[in-house]
């Protein structure tokens, strides 16, 4: 009796889709280092799933990358990736996995400047831990004061979380200690101004050590604080 058709996500790879045949799948992903796939019974679970993150499938073990592993890997999952133990076993795969007991932050603003949020996000529960507002601010701004606020309040509660953003700008922000913003400072500002110059002053005067680390959004998709307002 001739098999089921299955139906292949690729999430990473020389072409992402969705594919019918393992012989497509195969040229996608063949040789590729940081290849993300997946089969699936119907073309319609293999569309959802490519509209989600890779990792929210690779919570059993039928994946067919996780089948190539040693028994200790086939039994990985999402919300123990943080594990000593599992980060020995393959430091490649662990480094390339979110770690879901840990905050991420991101920003949104309509205009620029124009109104600017951020907020905090636990990952592993979707908790939106804190969030700041202000009509007159730029995203960048919003990204660095996010970073600031999420390294103070890990701090502040004596959390060992990792800190995740997808700001490559608020990261040399935070590690130059400045938020470098082309914003003018009048009426409409001021207050913002001199929120940006307390979060400055808490890098100046305060040591951490949690660990900040860039979202791969081109594997993991959006970073879960994100606002969902991209057009």
């Amino acid at each position: 009796m001739a098999g089921k058709n299955k139906y292949y996500v690729v999430w990473s790879g020389r072409k992402k889709g969705v594919f019918a045949s393992w012989n497509e799948c195969k040229a996608s992903i063949d040789g590729f280092s940081q290849a993300r796939f997946k089969s699936f019974d119907t073309k319609k679970e293999a569309e959802q799933a490519f509209n989600n993150p890779y990792y929210d499938y690779f919570k059993t073990s039928g994946d067919k990358q996780l089948q190539d592993k040693s028994s200790a890997e086939k039994t990985l999952q999402i919300n123990k990736i943080d594990s000593p133990k599992y980060k020995q076993i393959n430091p490649i795969l662990y480094d390339e996995l979110p770690i879901t007991d840990s905050l991420c932050v991101d920003a949104a603003c309509s205009g620029n400047p124009g109104v600017m949020e951020y907020r905090g996000v636990h990952i592993l529960t979707g908790k939106q831990i804190f969030y700041y507002k202000h009509p007159h601010g730029t995203n960048n701004i919003g990204e660095f004061l996010a970073l600031v606020h999420g390294l103070s309040y890990l701090k502040r509660y004596n959390l060992k979380q990792p800190l995740y953003t997808d700001s490559i700008n608020a990261l040399k922000w935070v590690r130059q200690k400045k938020c470098k913003t082309q914003l003018q400072l009048n009426k409409k500002t001021e207050d913002l101004f001199a929120y940006i110059h307390r979060a400055e002053q808490w890098l100046q005067t305060n040591t951490y050590t949690t660990e900040i680390i860039k979202w791969k959004t081109e594997i993991w998709g959006e970073i879960p604080a994100d606002f969902g307002r991209k057009h």
